[in-house]
């Protein structure tokens, strides 16, 4: 095991979370004391207690889940295409480092950084609303749990992704759906009979019944928590296949190229550039031979 090598790779995505600390931390913590403010003490305050907890602890585990899903998905995804989008991911490739370790190296980076902010807010929380977790141990695996497995499917889409339009339209269209809908804000058990098995389907649901469940026992629970520990590790596991899958082929990787504008102006697929710099690339006719 080249433990050099994924800590080089590991401490270089950690430095890039404290060049963009306001983007990486700063702005999800604000974002989720937002949503204490307004579904906690404006709305909370009119919604009785949900499964025996204020509303306003109750939602905690899932504000926290949502956090750490989309955060663990957009640093995993980030951090794998850009060598690809600059080039760098050749180096990486023809090092001495095999397909784990790099896997270890930008899912370990990914998740850590997931699980420093999930308790940044946990902390944030704690401002607002009374807290109590009744299984701590637990509260860990399910934390750590969720944010490796979703730095692995951030990973999946990094290396699929041949765009930074593709990059964002997993997470957007996929994922904040699925978290809002399994129960980051309410139980499920109060849906009626058709709806609350369609949510069943959701994987989502899963994670933060089992996360929930750490905290407030099994009133607040909307499934088994050793149904979620099992569901969540199945989806674990489906991803660290097809990670290896995905590496041990290259595929996108060894064999992936950049669209023949992105060459010619880098500028044009990043997003925020002025659309007359994407579509006229600069050139420097004084340089010509005459």
């Amino acid at each position: 095991m080249n433990f050099r090598a994924i800590r080089a790779i590991y401490v270089f995505e950690m430095a890039r979370a404290l060049r963009t600390l306001m983007q990486s931390v700063v702005s999800p913590v604000i974002s989720t004391s937002l949503y204490f403010v307004v579904f906690g003490a404006a709305i909370g305050s009119r919604i009785n207690n949900v499964e025996g907890v204020s509303y306003g602890s109750f939602i905690v585990p899932g504000l926290i889940m949502l956090s750490v899903l989309t955060q663990s998905l957009s640093n995993a995804s980030f951090g794998i295409y850009f060598p690809k989008f600059i080039g760098t991911i050749y180096e990486i490739l023809s090092a001495p480092i095999s397909s784990v370790e790099i896997v270890l190296g930008y899912v370990g980076a990914a998740a850590t950084k997931s699980i420093v902010l999930a308790f940044l807010i946990l902390a944030t929380a704690a401002l607002f609303v009374p807290l109590h977790i009744e299984h701590p141990f637990w509260m860990l695996t399910f934390l750590t749990l969720t944010a490796t497995t979703f730095s692995l499917f951030g990973f999946i889409i990094g290396i699929w992704a041949d765009s930074f339009e593709k990059l964002q339209m997993i997470p957007m269209l996929v994922i904040t759906p699925l978290t809002f809908l399994g129960g980051t804000f309410y139980s499920i058990n109060i849906l009626p009979p058709p709806w609350h098995s369609v949510a069943l389907f959701n994987p989502v649901v899963y994670m933060i019944s089992g996360f929930r469940w750490s905290f407030y026992g099994d009133a607040a629970a909307d499934v088994s928590p050793m149904v979620s520990l099992a569901m969540t590790s199945v989806f674990f596991l489906l991803c660290l296949i097809l990670v290896g899958r995905m590496l041990r082929s290259g595929y996108r990787l060894k064999t992936w190229r950049r669209p023949l504008h992105s060459v010619n102006n880098p500028a044009s697929t990043l997003p925020g550039v002025p659309s007359d710099r994407r579509q006229h690339p600069r050139h420097d006719h004084h340089l010509s031979p005459s």
